[in-house]
């Protein structure tokens, strides 16, 4: 049976096996991805934009044509046949993301639409319940907008600041610098596990603990160490986690965080209608026990199906193999985009997943970006949502190729010829 089919079967790739079966069999695991087998602007498709999204596997897209074919309904306050199944699917995928990031039990499974909308969500619920004049919020250097941009939002709100936690000329977060910014006045902290811009990974289990000393929260954006690590939220023990299934191979349009239920359940709505409430009267509203409380209005029933095929096709090739193999790749690419004349690695951290970002001396990134298109490599340019990253490197971009399990050390030799014809055209 093929990686993708309906069931993606997890029996197919070992993990014991790591990068040496893997190898073997990424042909069957591009199989499972119709978007690359087409051309584009003439050419075969190489798509290195996986930070940004990933590639969705034929049983993400056959679930979801299914669900609408044969199940479509709302769900939970249907008692037709319909809706019993589409209530059993989406509440079954809450069941298979608790099992994936090992989460406690399944009430601390919220789907939202998004990592954005996750730490919104936390942002508002908690940040506005527990932050006062003079509080902070400590956050890193590395962060995506999302997980700034709101923080700064509650922070005017309340009166409180944003802390921020510098990074090094290598892109990385020091441990002693992040501790030595938990104080007193610290009532949360947020920071990313893997850096969007630079493929820095966190020191994340080290850095909950150190806060933790001091009884002070922890907000992870998962977005981008999903695909990638193994997460294991009670094993890091951080307080919320916060994922896109879009970046996952799942579908655009939702997300989850996870949250200590404990946490959620002191926390008020953050958003009202539809399930979360218990009863309403004109006089009064009871709200729904958790997860359903921060879940207002008809959810995004097909992206939690198409969610939980995602998760079945990263569980049927295995963590071990799937990062052995990226690993491989991130490594190769390094060492032959490096050698490119003129070429600067931006962030260098001695623990990175698998992204490159990389500067063109005379170059502007879009400049690279338009070019390579011509090419048929889809690469992203721009600050990437981290205009603070960029900043502290004193750039206003990069190029940045970003790497899947579907991805080959072929592609890495044609984005290298890219980069050389992009060089040589602006040399001439």
């Amino acid at each position: 049976m093929k990686i993708g089919s309906p069931t993606c079967n997890p029996s197919l790739l070992e993990p014991k096996d790591l990068f040496r079966k893997i190898a073997t069999r990424v042909k069957n695991i591009r199989d499972e991805f119709p978007i690359l087998q087409r051309k584009v602007r003439g050419k075969p498709l190489v798509y290195l934009d996986n930070a940004a999204t990933t590639q969705k596997p034929r049983c993400v897209l056959e679930a979801i044509s299914r669900y609408y074919a044969e199940d479509n309904a709302n769900i939970h306050r249907g008692v037709h046949f319909l809706s019993e199944r589409a209530t059993r699917a989406y509440e079954g995928s809450r069941d298979r993301v608790k099992a994936f990031i090992n989460a406690g039990e399944n009430r601390e499974i919220i789907f939202t639409r998004s990592t954005t909308e996750a730490i919104n969500l936390v942002a508002n619920a908690y940040g506005r319940k527990n932050l006062g004049p003079g509080d902070a919020v400590l956050v890193t250097g590395l962060e995506h907008h999302s997980n700034i941009v709101p923080w700064q939002m509650i922070c005017e709100e309340k009166g409180a600041r944003l802390e921020v936690v510098p990074i090094t000329d290598a892109g990385e977060v020091p441990l002693d610098a992040f501790e030595a910014r938990l104080t007193e006045k610290t009532k949360i902290a947020a920071l990313t596990h893997m850096s969007n811009a630079l493929g820095t990974i966190n020191p994340v289990k080290e850095m909950v603990a150190a806060a933790h000393r001091q009884d002070i929260p922890v907000v992870v954006d998962g977005a981008q160490a999903i695909a990638h690590l193994k997460v294991d939220v009670r094993d890091l023990d951080c307080d919320f986690y916060a994922f896109s299934a879009h970046k996952v191979y799942g579908p655009t349009g939702i997300g989850v965080l996870y949250g200590k239920r404990h946490l959620l359940e002191a926390m008020p709505p953050y958003q009202g209608g539809g399930d979360m409430i218990a009863s309403v009267t004109f006089e009064k509203t009871t709200y729904n026990a958790v997860p359903h409380k921060f879940e207002a209005g008809t959810p995004n029933i097909s992206g939690a199906i198409g969610l939980e095929k995602a998760l079945d096709f990263v569980d049927s090739i295995g963590h071990e193999a799937l990062l052995a193999h990226e690993e491989d790749l991130l490594a190769y690419a390094v060492e032959r985009v490096s050698a490119v004349p003129d070429v600067r690695l931006i962030g260098t951290a001695s623990r990175r997943g698998s992204i490159l970002s990389f500067v063109l001396d005379g170059v502007h990134p879009h400049d690279i970006g338009t070019l390579m298109d011509l090419e048929g490599i889809a690469l992203r340019v721009g600050h990437h949502c981290a205009q603070p990253v960029m900043e502290r490197f004193g750039i206003p971009a990069t190029a940045r190729a970003s790497f899947a399990v579907y991805n080959t050390r072929e592609e890495v030799d044609t984005l290298v010829r890219g980069i050389l014809k992009v060089r040589e055209a602006f040399q001439k």
